[in-house]
């Protein structure tokens, strides 16, 4: 037997060697043993997981379901009708009285301007004003105040149901204690809730109607946690408490940016009173050298133009100072 045979029987001895090791050592080592109970070992602790996790995807999935539904009533709630514009502004009218009071409203604005101008147009102007726009102005401004009033008690009574829930109170008996011992307009609010509670709806759905006789954040909040809790349960005093912590902080911070931004709005109040009381001055002082603003043609287009700009200019001035929070 030569050398070259000799080296590949050696060869194929060590090859033959490696496949066999390569195949039996898992099995003589223990390995596969090892990994067997690994696998028994984990497998329980992975179905947990899968199941957490799947419970997390189901949660998640009914908050998502109540945020889309309550996103669609407010969409559907958006356009008012009169009746509920009349009472978000806290007032006790009906649909004639309202009208009645555009009537006279009118009227009163008309003559008024048809004595001071003796103009006609003047009087039709004032006929509009006072029939369309003083009358829903005044809306706004009772519905503006009575959400001011309602935003800085409102903390308070959820500080309430929170501590009436810890000490053991049910829901309903801290709307009720709310409801009577609250300052308005919280104190009828709540009671409204309580009376439809009684005629069968469902808290959920109670709260949930609050925002359209309330339509600022804190009682679309309010809405939002009840309807959530109802529907994934939880701790509703935990929920509530951080609910009232957010809306201090919210006035809070609205207060804080008012504080700030007040230098801004007195420059911009003196910006814009400034072209008026300097055409008073020289009136008082000149007038027939102010007068051809309003004798000549084109000293009225005049008017015309530096009217229409000034209004721009405080619009944009009211915009980069009016901050929403």
């Amino acid at each position: 037997m030569n050398s070259s045979t000799l080296a590949i029987a050696v060869l194929a001895m060590f090859a033959v060697g490696g496949v066999v090791y390569a195949l039996l050592y898992p099995t003589l080592s223990g390995e596969k043993r090892a990994e067997k109970r690994r696998k028994e070992f984990a497998g329980p602790s992975t179905m947990r997981s899968i199941d957490r996790e799947a419970q997390a995807r189901a949660k998640r999935g009914q908050v998502a379901q109540s945020l889309k539904e309550i996103e669609n009533r407010e969409n559907a709630r958006n356009k008012l009708t009169l009746e509920q514009r009349i009472g978000q502004a806290g007032l006790g009218w009906t649909r004639r009285k309202y009208y009645m009071t555009c009537a006279v409203t009118a009227i009163v604005t008309g003559l008024v301007l048809l004595i001071l101008s003796g103009n006609m147009i003047m009087a039709a102007v004032g006929l509009f004003i006072g029939g369309l726009g003083l009358p829903a102005w005044f809306l706004k401004h009772c519905k503006t105040k009575r959400l001011k009033r309602f935003a800085i008690e409102f903390p308070n009574a959820l500080d309430v149901i929170v501590r009436g829930i810890k000490a053991g109170l049910p829901v309903n008996d801290c709307l009720r204690i709310i409801a009577s011992e609250a300052t308005e307009p919280v104190r009828g609010e709540f009671r409204q809730i309580i009376e439809a509670q009684t005629l069968g709806l469902p808290l959920a759905e109670a709260a949930g109607k609050l925002y359209e006789r309330m339509p600022c954040a804190e009682a679309n909040f309010f809405g939002i946690v009840i309807a959530i809790q109802q529907r994934t349960g939880g701790n509703l005093s935990e929920t509530l408490a951080n609910l009232s912590r957010v809306l201090r902080e919210r006035r809070k911070m609205r207060d804080k940016i008012q504080a700030v931004s007040m230098e801004a709005k007195a420059s911009a109040g003196i910006i814009g009173a400034l072209p008026p009381t300097v055409a008073l001055l020289v009136y008082i002082t000149t007038p027939r050298y102010i007068e051809l603003l309003w004798l000549t043609q084109m000293g009225k287009l005049a008017l015309v133009g530096c009217g229409i700009w000034m209004l721009i200019g405080v619009l944009i001035m009211r915009k980069m100072i009016n901050f929403e929070i």
